[in-house]
């Protein structure tokens, strides 16, 4: 072990360095920094350990954390645990696609292209719009890049946002739009679904888009085709923020007046991870092709006439104008991509129906068992899919802590992002939750409100 810490170089390794750089101490290479801003003292850190009692160290580090293989999760907001069918990770392990990085020129592998080429294919029939993109970085950021897409297209700076969309996405939007010249306008909800009235009132003829989520942040159902109307009757675009699942079992967004759809594409077959890496999906209606942002695989035919793949109307400043770019995105999650696209492919209509009507009947059986416990009640009573939110009589941090110790993770504090909603929690369900799970759970949440 060399003095630089977990190094393979050894001393003479780096002697033979410093001979070659024409230096005689490793501090020579910092001299360009003035002494007034450099460390002085020894970093703050215990000592070094050896290979064998760190790995030892690192296991019981490791042993502090809890899995979802040891806990029984009701917890969504945006991060679904759902089914893993193991050919996911079987096929994009494979070399083909595990090693390769995002494609950046038309002539580059063929079968990578090719894939993309399905993946958007399904992402369009499945949001029911034209063209979906390549993928993006993630859900929130997607929809970010789909207002800025209708700013330009309607040349207008104002956005209106639903406040039944997650609070995460309204505090990216709100960067974005700082470093534009983009307003947002906040609509409030009504019963967990936004506000009609307030909505007409907020949309005029400086309006870009309206943003809305469907199911919402709280689960509910709103009614796209009103909010469209609405948007439409002004000359704003709508954008709407959707959960694949759902889509299995609820009128696809595009089919309802959606001129933009995007979704976090973590539940079609990518675990949780800890956050990530997940899916950015954008799909538009054709009037919006050449706008939309990031990369579109397209199909073609070589001089041979065979069949092929290529990158094409690319609306990033690495292959137009800059001052014409749609957006500065400028490469995709492939991987991810792919593993949606083998989920998609292996469940079919058919699984994908299957799946969203496990998700709304198992939801709404564990919601009237959760109603019938005394110090549970309902948060709203508008239409939801897989997820909802109830009010507890106790504070909801510890609910939530004395339900982890019995080996539940019960919703998220909604309190934490509005004081208005304090005592309320979102609780998830999806088709890996069991009857034995809810009834479990309602026993534990029935012990834990008595005390």
């Amino acid at each position: 072990m060399s003095r630089f810490g977990y190094l393979p170089h050894t001393d003479e390794d780096q002697e033979e360095m410093l001979r070659a750089l024409g230096i005689e101490r490793v501090e020579e290479l910092f001299r360009d920094i003035p002494p007034s801003i450099r460390l002085t003292s020894a970093l703050d850190l215990p000592r070094p350990m050896p290979e064998l009692e760190l790995g030892k160290h690192m296991e019981q580090l490791a042993a502090q954390n809890r899995h979802l293989g040891q806990l029984v999760s009701f917890l969504g907001a945006g991060a679904y645990e759902h089914y893993q069918p193991s050919v996911v990770d079987a096929i994009i392990s494979r070399s083909e696609f595990y090693t390769s990085y995002t494609p950046y020129q038309p002539e580059m592998s063929q079968g990578l292209l090719q894939a993309i080429f399905e993946y958007q294919t399904m992402i369009a029939e499945l949001t029911g719009t034209d063209v979906a993109n390549a993928s993006m970085y993630d859900g929130v950021t997607a929809l970010a890049e789909a207002a800025l897409v209708a700013c330009q297209h309607t040349r207008r700076e104002r956005v209106v946002v639903s406040a039944t969309l997650h609070p995460e996405a309204r505090r990216v939007l709100q960067t974005y739009a700082n470093g534009q010249t983009i307003r947002l306008q906040e609509v409030p909800h009504r019963d967990g679904r936004i506000d009609m009235e307030s909505l007409a009132a907020s949309v005029d003829e400086d309006t870009a888009c309206v943003c809305v989520q469907y199911p919402n942040f709280f689960g509910a159902i709103e009614d796209l085709r009103a909010i469209a109307e609405i948007a439409h009757a002004r000359g704003a675009l709508l954008v709407v923020q959707t959960y694949p699942i759902a889509l299995g079992l609820l009128e696809a967004p595009g089919a309802m007046g959606a001129d933009i759809v995007v979704a976090e594409g973590q539940p079609l077959g990518i675990n949780l991870s800890y956050g990530g890496p997940y899916l950015g999906v954008m799909a538009v209606q054709e009037f919006l092709m050449r706008r939309i942002p990031g990369r579109l695989v397209g199909e073609t035919t070589d001089a041979d006439g065979r069949r092929g793949f290529v990158l094409t109307l690319q609306a990033r400043e690495q292959h137009i104008r800059r001052e014409k770019a749609t957006s500065n995105i400028c490469t995709n999650q492939s991987l991810c991509a792919i593993a949606a696209t083998v989920f998609l492919a292996y469940m079919g209509k058919q699984g994908l129906q299957e799946l969203a009507r496990q998700n709304y009947h198992k939801a709404h059986y564990f919601r009237a068992r959760l109603l019938e416990v005394p110090g549970v009640e309902p948060l709203f009573d508008a239409p939801f899919f897989n997820e909802f939110a109830v009010r507890v009589a106790r504070p909801v941090s510890k609910v939530q802590r004395e339900m982890l110790e019995r080996g539940y993770l019960f919703g998220y504090d909604l309190g934490k992002d509005d004081a208005s909603l304090e005592g309320g929690v979102l609780v998830a369900v999806t088709e890996v939750r069991t009857r034995a799970d809810m009834d479990g759970a309602v026993a534990a949440i029935k012990e834990v409100l008595a005390q």
